[in-house]
């Protein structure tokens, strides 16, 4: 960019383009899924992850860019709360499914990434037209609404998946290392824990969107009225 650009352009000029490729790319992933499921029925859910587990890694990976852009202030967002809904989704991603080769046939892998990638083309939309002064009430609102009952079915399938791969993980030794001093990291227990952990996560994450769609809808009925 030119020096001369004042930097809130520059800054609306990259969540922008952020925004758009995030949307781009969880579009994509979603009609490749329904696509495939029209055409081939429930065949297509059994390779789900193999079609389209490439884009969803990587836009997953993409989107830890949301807690530089938190810290630096060019997003505004609270940090941990983000880095809880982060986390969640790199440990079922990339701890559960992609390490386990056996759970990336399974039918809650397809059923997940929908859940995800509906939220998040319809967060992304909200926010790139957010940056450039756009607003609708449908948008608004739905970006604000549709987590409260898609969120938890999101956590209860990662529940799922978590309980369907600790057989696999058991008994093939997936992910578990020995350390120095003989000490052994099962990672099965690991996930065991992570599952309990899973559920108190949820309700602080729950209580903070809920906050969140409180403070955003008001501020714009305000805006609305003016």
């Amino acid at each position: 960019f030119c020096p001369s650009v004042p930097p809130l352009y520059r800054k609306n000029v990259y969540l922008f383009i952020y925004y758009l490729i995030q949307f781009c790319g969880h579009s994509w992933i979603f009609t490749n899924m329904m696509v495939r499921f029209f055409s081939f029925g429930k065949d297509s859910m059994v390779d789900t992850f193999y079609a389209i587990g490439l884009v969803m890694r990587i836009c997953q990976s993409i989107s830890l860019l949301e807690l530089v852009h938190i810290y630096v202030g060019i997003e505004s967002n609270h940090l941990f709360p983000r880095f809880l809904q982060l986390m969640e989704r790199v440990i079922i991603l990339f701890g559960v499914i992609t390490s386990q080769e056996e759970v990336q046939e399974k039918y809650v892998v397809c059923v997940l990434f929908i859940f995800w990638n509906l939220l998040d083309m319809v967060r992304y939309t909200y926010s790139m037209l957010s940056v450039i002064g756009t607003s609708y009430t449908i948008l608004t609102w739905l970006s604000q609404t549709l987590w409260m009952p898609v969120y938890p079915l999101c956590v209860l399938a990662e529940a799922f998946a978590i309980h369907q791969s600790l057989p696999y993980f058991e008994s093939l030794g997936t992910n578990s290392t020995t350390l120095p001093f003989d000490i052994s990291t099962c990672f099965p227990y690991m996930l065991k824990l992570y599952l309990m952990m899973l559920f108190i996560g949820m309700y602080f994450t729950y209580s903070h969107l809920y906050m969140e769609r409180r403070d955003v809808l008001r501020v714009f009925s305000i805006k609305k009225k003016m």
